[in-house]
């Protein structure tokens, strides 16, 4: 089962190199499914090897010239708040309901690559319209509610987000993404300090084998058809979150959700 974990491991960093997001979205449920660990665990440890994945791809993008800092720190600081706040309301879900709403976030990422028209790689949609801020940070603060609540590092959504609303060009929207995404996911990972137990002796491999693999994955960006792989990606994400889903149906039926707030006397 380890050996299957990184090998995974490498196959969420090249994803995570490739399209600049999506490949953290499977995190949870390799490490719940895969490897056996709690819910809770499971998202905590995602962020921090997503958020490390994330920042060493990033800086090889930088280097590529396919960074824009001052988008990536400004939308970043959104999606940071979003991310902490989501970290400190998750501890009244339980595993199973962020498992629940992680497995609906998946089938809708699916199918919104499916539904999308594809942009090509080399295509630049940037036009000389500044970032429409008053857009953007809603919907940073939304991706980094569900990064913290989830552990997912939002890239499929951040991605579209810089292209359609910030006008940044493809290429610049993945390497910006990954710089949002070590933000977030450090951000969301801050809320659950002091609250969940990290395993570090297995993270330490796993992290680096993600690592590997998004230095792969950015490597060959230029080279790999985007929309071929967008499509392939989000059918593999379709079926993982139905399985995720159907895992999970307990809980749909269950009267009992979401764990009992905290009384006040």
């Amino acid at each position: 089962m380890l050996l299957l974990g990184l090998a995974l491991a490498v196959l969420i960093g090249i994803t995570l190199g490739l399209l600049g997001g999506g490949g953290s979205i499977l995190t949870v449920p390799v490490l719940v499914y895969v490897l056996g660990y709690d819910a809770k665990q499971a998202i905590v440890m995602s962020l921090l090897v997503v958020g490390i994945t994330s920042l060493l791809a990033a800086a090889q993008h930088w280097r590529l010239g396919n960074v824009r800092i001052p988008t990536a720190l400004m939308f970043g600081a959104f999606t940071m708040i979003g991310a902490f706040a989501g970290a400190r309301f998750a501890m009244y879900l339980s595993g199973g309901v962020q498992l629940l709403v992680l497995a609906v976030v998946m089938v809708a990422a699916a199918l919104s690559m499916l539904r999308g028209k594809p942009v090509a790689s080399g295509e630049s949609p940037v036009s000389v319209n500044a970032p429409r801020w008053g857009v953007l940070i809603p919907v940073a603060l939304g991706v980094g509610v569900l990064t913290g609540l989830i552990g997912i590092g939002g890239g499929f959504l951040v991605v579209p987000a810089l292209i359609v609303i910030a006008h940044v060009p493809v290429r610049e929207a993945i390497g910006t993404s990954l710089l949002v995404i070590a933000l977030n996911s450090a951000a969301g990972f801050a809320g659950y300090l002091g609250t969940v137990t990290v395993d570090w002796a297995f993270l330490a491999p796993f992290t680096a084998a993600s690592v590997g693999g998004a230095l792969v994955g950015t490597a060959l960006a230029s080279r790999v058809p985007q929309a071929v792989l967008k499509r392939g990606f989000a059918l593999f994400l379709l079926v993982m979150g139905g399985f995720v889903l159907f895992k999970n149906r307990h809980i749909l039926i269950s009267p009992a959700t979401v764990s009992a707030l905290p009384t006040r006397r």
